[in-house]
């Protein structure tokens, strides 16, 4: 974005103050996402080893958490002692899909710069489980022990606690330059079953993705779910021609719904959750669900479709949710969560999540720009929307 003072800023920062020896609790998954993910891309982007030596530092204050009889990691860590434990809510110590699952690019990363396997091996090891465990329907619960190996309980999500895990199969094979078939088959496999099973249309024509609970359907849909369009429209490009066009038309179709979420409230944003059930389609019912904290999803998916559509109407749509954040969020010192979508007098919530500016802006910038600025080609974006680069052949090469 050609912001270079702030960048030289940030760097020095990096340089000087960043403390890895933090005396307090850290989640895996987040350090892995926006610290790593984000040291990484800022390496990979400008070649300063600073990033690269703090991304390494990093990697390995995280490898005690993977200490567990099945390698599946802890959730939460103390970068300072070293020692690991599990979310306190997560089911009888269990570790979380989306948590465990959503390491993978960073890690292999991890190995290529330092020229250390732990780190792909780690990451190796946690697919060899997930391959080795029975599946009900084809479907990834979202709670694993990691003494057991075994499932804790069977509730499937595409939003939260799941959601990841299936990004960084389609991805993995992606960085992989089209050679991890292994991950292209479980991304696979994994798509049909939630298309079997979870994919549904309401009465009023929108496509939306339920969640499951022990075979039990819950007809909603989480914002965090809403990322699955774009997912699905870049698997889609690299699927026969007929099922090509079947996986577009489904990306479409959700892209759609999440859209409808984001039209149907008063300030054009969309809730953290909205219901297909009782009559409502595409609204949040309950209170404690109208509250949007400036996620990125649905724009991330109207950023995958217009490079992959160039259909205009999420140039469009993109705009709508720019003049939105403007209107309804913008305070004095920045951008700020509201409480409730549906009333124009919102609440803020005096918060602006870190992710507002690795995702939202930039999937909005990027929707706005150029195919070529970090094209589709060259780079696959982590969860948190840190750009790392796909392993051509000759990609060695051009870092050297």
């Amino acid at each position: 974005m050609e912001l270079e003072e702030e960048f030289q800023e940030a760097k020095k920062w990096v340089e000087k103050s960043f403390d890895l020896n933090v005396n307090g609790e850290a989640s895996l998954f987040e350090v892995n996402i926006r610290y790593i993910g984000g040291l990484l891309a800022a390496y990979y982007l400008t070649g300063e080893e600073v990033f690269k030596s703090k991304a390494l530092e990093l990697g390995e204050k995280l490898l005690p958490a993977f200490n567990t009889p099945t390698g599946i990691p802890r959730g939460v860590i103390n970068l300072g002692s070293g020692m690991s434990w599990s979310w306190g809510w997560a089911s009888a110590g269990s570790s979380i899909l989306a948590e465990f699952g959503t390491l993978h690019l960073e890690f292999l990363h991890l190995s290529e710069l330092s020229g250390n396997p732990v780190f792909a091996e780690k990451v190796m090891n946690i697919r060899k489980v997930l391959n080795r465990v029975e599946k009900p329907q084809g479907l990834y619960p979202n709670f694993l022990s990691p003494v057991t190996g075994n499932w804790v309980q069977h509730h499937v999500s595409i939003g939260g606690l799941g959601d990841s895990f299936y990004e960084y199969l389609i991805k993995s094979w992606l960085m992989s330059d089209k050679k991890d078939s292994e991950a292209k088959k479980m991304y696979d496999d994994a798509l049909e079953a939630i298309e079997k099973h979870l994919v549904k249309k309401s009465a009023g024509g929108l496509t939306y993705i339920a969640e499951w609970r022990g075979g039990i359907l819950d007809h909603k849909m989480g914002h965090l779910a809403c990322f699955s369009g774009g997912m699905i429209a870049l698997g889609a490009e690299h699927a026969g021609q007929e099922r090509k066009q079947h996986y577009m038309d489904l990306a479409t179709e959700i892209t759609n719904t999440c859209h409808e979420s984001y039209a149907r409230s008063d300030t054009k944003l969309g809730p953290e959750a909205f219901r297909f059930d009782a009559g409502t389609e595409a609204m949040a019912t309950r209170l404690s669900e109208r509250y949007y904290i400036l996620r990125p999803e649905v724009v991330e998916s109207y950023m995958y479709m217009w490079r992959l559509t160039h259909d205009p109407k999420y140039r469009q749509w993109g705009w709508e949710v720019v003049k939105a954040l403007e209107k309804h969020c913008r305070v004095e010192a920045g951008f700020s969560g509201i409480r409730d979508v549906y009333t124009t007098t919102p609440t803020h919530d005096n918060m602006q999540q870190s992710f507002f500016l690795a995702e939202t802006l930039k999937y909005l910038y990027l929707l706005f720009c150029e195919d070529d600025v970090l094209s589709l080609d060259d780079w696959v974006f982590n969860t948190e929307a840190h750009p790392l680069p796909v392993n051509h052949t000759n990609f060695k090469a051009s870092v050297q």
